[in-house]
This record gives C-alpha cells, structure tokens and sequence, in this order.
C-alpha cells in the first residue's frame, strides 16, 4: 500500500486550537492527523491513509484516485453574478485581452 499512499497529496499545517501540527491528504478530506512535530504528522497521515486504504479494499469500496494521476482539460466553467461578469468584461476590454485570459491571470496569482 506504501506505494499507492506516496502518490497521494498530504499537506501538513499548524493549529492553533490544537497546538500541534494537522496533516492533511487531499484525497481523503475526512482524515487528519495531531502531532508535535510537521515530521511526524506527515507520517502519521500517510500511515492512517494507508489503513483506510486496506479497510476500503476489504470492504469493496473504490479507492480515490492520486490528484497527481489525474488528467486535466485546463478547462472548467465558473458562474459568477452578472454584474461581475460585466466588470470582468470591461477589465479585459481595457487590457486588450480576451475575457478567459483575465480569468486565467486572475487564477494564477
């Protein structure tokens, strides 16, 4: 499982409520783990996200795919008000850029 669980995404943050270190996987929203050190909540997630792993596999249940193995189109669709869509508009115009390429700038900072 060790191999399956290095290709997921873990982030590790502090917590203040906690006043210790979470580690977080993104494919499993659900899990944390609480420790003293970023180290060994990092290890502390990968190993609790391992277990889980076993425990959907026995129990029939699909495993979420890495982030990291995905493909991704570079493409998605945002609804926003129509009045911000207007602003958006206007800024693009005066930039001289199309609308998607505001957008894509405007996500990337």
């Amino acid at each position: 499982m060790a191999e399956l669980t290095d290709k997921y995404t873990y982030r590790i943050t502090w917590s203040e409520d906690d006043s210790e270190f979470v580690g977080l996987c993104a494919e499993f929203p659900s899990l944390s783990w609480l420790a003293k050190s970023p180290e060994a909540a990092l290890k502390g997630i990968r190993e609790l996200v391992g277990e889980v792993i076993v425990d959907m596999t026995g129990a029939g249940e699909v495993i979420p795919e890495p982030i990291a193995g995905r493909n991704f189109s570079g493409k998605f669709m945002v609804r926003v008000p129509p009045e911000v869509h207007r602003q958006l508009a206007i800024q693009a115009a005066e930039a001289g850029v199309s609308l998607n390429r505001l957008a894509s700038a405007k996500l990337s900072h």
